[in-house]
């Protein structure tokens, strides 16, 4: 059935308030200072009177507040500058490692809200059961959201493993999972699937990509093509290419910690043998340092190793210095194949990095093809440890900074 032209100029207009929402919206989020209405007006092309009912929605939507006026010489009333609201929606970002779940809440504006961390080390525990401890940890965090006036928007789940576009978990071989239908195993439990007003069911993405995503809005110091290592127990990376995260065909891009750096070496849980991981995850670092039993969740052990580091421990020293130079040769192999810049180490890696870079600069230095004339920087990330929390919780928010009509929507 062909559509009545009142039809089409309904939807027309629908979808040019849509855009306009987002772009305005999009301004503020990006502004280095808060815009007054009309700098907006100048900087959209959109006309004082669009732009003034657009805030407006934005206003009554808790979406974006005025600032306090900054102080003005002069007659006349000063612009009131508009921000990102901070008591209107929120992300539930959760993360699940091989020995901590974790769980924050990130406002619109990107602030952290909530943290929390349970240690344990799930290896022994099924799935089902490590989901459940992630259900308490995240209703707390629920709880202290609504306590705070934040409407939590959704949620999304870092996982270090290969996901599927069901969120269904297909291998995560240090926590021994493999087919694990993370949806389904929390069903029934509102904290995190049932939609509450219209809010989305959880999203399970791999943390990596989330550290990345997380990094890559985190502000300072960020360029637009960088590789964001995650270490842990496991290693994983995130390739941020112009902007954008660099999935793969199948969404399944970054698996580093798997890439042999000594084809015959140790066997790893993957299957296969020589994996970075073997050399430059968590816990070889810490057997290589003679810490192997000293019982130091992936929370705490990294901060645990720069203590002894600072205190010149030779064994430490002499395992980070392994670990950086393993580190070094996966990092080259990306490098030469992605002409990247930047490597960010986060994770573990982050209060690391003073120990691990000038190894793995000079592995770059001696296998990067271009690195006479085009020096790679490495730095910590700016998230650090917390990165895939934080980054899943604001991908949730930057969903709506993108798409604010679906939140305003919901009345």
């Amino acid at each position: 059935m062909t559509p009545t032209p009142a039809a089409v100029g309904a939807v027309r207009q629908g979808s040019l308030r849509e855009l306009n929402l987002a772009v305005v919206l999009g301004r503020i989020a990006a502004a280095d200072r808060p815009p007054s209405r009309a700098e907006l007006a100048a900087e959209t092309g959109l006309t004082r009177a669009t732009v003034s009912a657009v805030v407006e929605d934005l206003i009554t939507g808790r979406l974006v507040a005025e600032a306090d006026p900054a102080p003005r010489s002069g007659a006349g009333r000063p612009a009131r500058g508009l921000v990102l609201a901070g008591d209107g929606p929120a992300g539930l970002g959760l993360e699940i490692n091989v020995d901590y779940l974790a769980a924050c809440v990130v406002d619109l504006a990107g602030r952290v809200r909530h943290h929390g961390v349970h240690r344990a080390d799930l290896r022994p525990h099924s799935p089902a059961d490590a989901l459940a401890r992630l259900v308490d940890l995240a209703g707390r965090a629920r709880a202290d959201a609504a306590a705070q006036g934040l409407t939590l928007a959704g949620a999304a789940l870092a996982v270090p493993g290969l996901v599927d576009d069901a969120g269904t978990v297909r291998l995560a071989p240090n926590l021994g999972w493999r087919d694990v239908p993370v949806p389904a195993l929390l069903a029934g439990h509102p904290p995190l699937t049932e939609p509450v007003d219209g809010v989305p069911p959880l999203v399970v993405d791999n943390e990596a990509n989330l550290a990345a995503l997380g990094e890559l809005h985190a502000g300072a110091d960020v360029t637009a093509s960088f590789l964001h290592i995650s270490g842990e127990v496991g290693i994983g990376a995130g390739i941020v290419l112009d902007g954008a995260l660099f999935r793969g065909a199948r969404g399944w891009s970054g698996e580093i910690g798997h890439m042999p750096v000594r084809p015959e070496g140790r066997p790893c849980r993957c299957g296969g043998r020589g994996c970075l991981e073997q050399y430059a995850g968590q816990e070889a670092i810490l057997a290589t340092a003679g810490l192997a039993g000293a019982d130091l969740p992936a929370d705490t052990a990294a901060a645990r190793l720069a203590e002894l580091a600072r205190a010149g421990a030779a064994d430490v020293l002499g395992a980070l210095h392994e670990a950086g130079t393993a580190l070094g040769v996966a990092i080259a192999g990306v490098v030469n194949l992605l002409d990247l810049d930047t490597v960010v180490l986060g994770g573990g890696y982050a209060p690391l990095t003073p120990w691990l870079r000038p190894p793995v600069l000079a592995e770059i230095s001696r296998r990067v093809l271009t690195a006479a004339w085009s020096p790679v920087t490495v730095r910590p990330a700016v998230l650090g440890a917390d990165a895939a929390a934080v980054g899943a919780a604001g991908s949730v928010v930057r969903r709506i900074v993108t798409r604010p009509a679906g939140w305003l929507a919901r009345g």
